[in-house]
């Protein structure tokens, strides 16, 4: 019988060193996957590794500064995800996702599971959006900061006290008590010593600029125009989306496609609701008839088993960051 899991993919800051290598050692697909990757991105000098590079070598062996880097982080996401998906199809015939969803770039490796994207489009989007949001974080003087212990209301709070004039806005809410605030640096400094005041703790993230804000327009206006021309095939299973903590509309016609088109642009410069989407998936696939799946996580990684421990106790997530 087949296995129809529910897929989770992670996104950025999930990377490591080593990443999609014991797959890639273990599985001929997945192996065929990293050097897809290598070929797409090292045909194109816009999208070409910095250095001279391929991903592979950059996701095996690093170094982790440059793997950590916007630009690379997100198409070695995007690959190694893949790479474990099509080695699990390998060790489980007629291996289907029932549903999935992925956090912020994770989208783009679900909506590919899901079978929107081709594996070569979705690369390239991917590619370029790591790209274009690199461009837009050295433009500006962005950062991030995360709020331990905070609900909306309180990192709203936050974001009115600590902005003065700036860009602050909420960014990421990852799970009950962790929401990330994105935008100018000097309001983000701010933000730290408002967050006492509302009674949660503020910790300064290591990021490379303001995602999911205002300042990622740019970003945002590059991708629109990328996506345009980018065809979308027909889902065969609901994939959330980040901006509505909703399953995309059916990509079936011309104006499912559009919209989803519109809202994987909004995506960077919208609040990622990633609880929100969890709760409502868990709960539309626990309330139809043949129940819900098992819930894999894709490599790398276990951060989305982490998130769900907080958002939903009594579902348990399998991650497959290794073969075993």
């Amino acid at each position: 019988m087949a296995i129809t899991p529910v897929i989770l993919c992670p996104g950025q800051g999930a990377q490591a060193l080593g990443m999609g290598k014991a797959w890639f050692d273990a599985s001929p697909e997945a192996a065929s996957v990293f050097a897809a990757a290598d070929r797409v991105l090292g045909s194109s000098s816009d999208l070409a590794m910095p250095g001279g590079a391929t991903l592979s070598s950059l996701c095996f062996g690093g170094p982790i500064d440059v793997l950590s880097r916007t630009d690379v982080s997100q198409p070695a996401l995007f690959t190694a995800g893949v790479a474990c998906y099509r080695a699990l199809a390998v060790k489980n015939p007629g291996l289907a996702p029932s549903a999935a969803a992925g956090l912020s770039l994770g989208e783009y490796t679900a909506l590919h599971l899901a079978g929107a994207l081709s594996f070569e489009d979705g690369l390239r989007l991917v590619a370029l959006r790591g790209k274009l949001m690199q461009q837009a974080a050295e433009a500006s003087k962005g950062s991030m900061v995360a709020l331990i212990g905070a609900d909306e209301t309180q990192a709203q709070a936050v974001c009115d006290a600590a902005a003065q004039g700036d860009v602050l806005v909420c960014a990421n809410f990852n799970a009950p008590g962790q929401i990330v605030l994105s935008g100018h640096l000097a309001a983000c400094q701010r933000a730290v010593e408002a967050a006492s005041t509302v009674g949660c703790r503020a910790t300064p993230l290591q990021v490379a600029g303001a995602f999911h804000s205002p300042l990622m327009a740019p970003a945002a206006e590059g991708l629109a125009k990328a996506l345009a021309s980018v065809p979308i095939g027909p889902l065969a299973a609901p994939v959330w989306s980040n901006v509505t903590a909703e399953p995309h509309a059916s990509t079936a016609d011309s104006q499912g496609a559009s919209t989803l088109r519109k809202l994987l642009v909004e995506q960077l410069v919208s609040p990622v609701r990633w609880a929100q989407s969890c709760v409502h998936m868990l709960a539309a696939l626990r309330g139809q008839p043949a129940g819900m799946g098992p819930v894999w996580e894709m490599a790398p990684g276990n951060v989305l088993k982490g998130l769900m421990r907080r958002i939903d106790r009594s579902c348990e997530v399998l991650t497959h960051d290794q073969p075993s």
